[in-house]
């Protein structure tokens, strides 16, 4: 299954890649335990670690959902042809996710509304793709939902210094500035309501305009949490960042409030790069969280 109703809402997931992102665990989590990787292997592996290896295995993929008439795209990857000298796991890649988007009844003209959690390589990479020589937005009828904060703090006229250092470098040139040019974005600051259903609220830590996405919709809950979580085991340890966390004690401190929140409302968490079955509900678990159960969609292969 590819394919949940939450509410009046449907969500897909459209993948664009999966497998290996060439990480360890404690390269990737420097925070996480040693513990909790090894007790963990049994359900961790095969889709959120390779076992043999002891590499990390992540998911591109963008949320499709259909929502009080509008087709809303929640992050748009890493895209194809883009010269990522400092991050050449995502450079000059050669994916399917058009055609991955349109076996899901979507053409790229259908698109009414993109959300970038943030501006991350692997979040607005199919935000454009290369028309000759020019890079052209994507989703020619969209409007593109950008964090303020982000859009700010990526733009290389501003001369901030990310923690990321050049990982993210040509990212807002190629991916950024040919949509807000076209005069397609809406920057939008603390949060942002989308419709009945669905809000965007400023989530910080991760990146200084790091959001999630909440959909309240009849008794169902979400909340679609980008990179505020890459991997389970930040779930049962929330303070374990990622190695890409611009504002560690931010991240920590946003991560547990959302996962408190999910926990308390029984709500599905639905982050950008999970394997496996994409999303879980949670509960507490004394000072942390636990998984209560996987959400229903379909794992992915590493070939299919």
């Amino acid at each position: 299954m590819d394919q949940i109703t939450l509410g009046n809402v449907s969500v897909t997931r459209v993948r664009e890649y999966y497998g290996s992102v060439d990480m360890e665990p404690h390269a990737f989590f420097p925070e996480s335990s040693q513990d909790v990787w090894k007790d963990g292997v049994h359900w961790l592996a095969p889709h959120f670690l390779d076992s043999e290896t002891n590499i990390v295995n992540s998911a591109i993929q963008t949320w499709l959902l259909r929502s009080e008439g509008k087709t809303i795209l929640v992050d748009t990857g890493v895209g194809n042809h883009k010269e990522r000298p400092y991050a050449p796991v995502w450079s000059h890649l050669r994916t399917n996710f058009l055609d991955n988007l349109a076996r899901a009844g979507v053409r790229p003209e259908d698109v009414d509304i993109v959300i970038n959690t943030h501006l991350h390589v692997d979040h607005v990479g199919w935000n454009t793709y290369l028309d000759g020589r020019q890079w052209t937005p994507t989703f020619p009828n969209a409007t593109y939902l950008m964090p303020k904060d982000d859009f700010d703090f990526w733009n290389p006229a501003n001369n901030h210094k990310p923690l990321l250092g050049r990982g993210n470098q040509n990212v807002f040139e190629d991916s950024v500035a040919p949509v807000h040019a076209a005069g397609q974005t809406l920057l939008w600051e603390n949060s942002h309501r989308i419709d009945a259903d669905l809000r965007l609220d400023a989530a910080p830590g991760h990146t200084p305009g790091s959001s999630v996405l909440t959909l309240t919709s009849g008794t169902d809950r979400a909340v679609f949490v980008g990179d505020m979580l890459h991997n389970p085991v930040q779930i049962l340890e929330p303070d374990a960042n990622s190695c890409f966390c611009e504002d560690p004690a931010g991240a920590r401190a946003t991560r547990r409030e959302v996962l408190g929140w999910a926990a308390d409302h029984n709500a599905l968490v639905i982050p950008a790069h999970l394997g496996g079955h994409g999303a879980a509900e949670i509960v507490r678990k004394g000072d942390t969280f636990d998984i209560k159960g996987w959400a229903p969609f379909a794992p992915y292969s590493e070939q299919g």
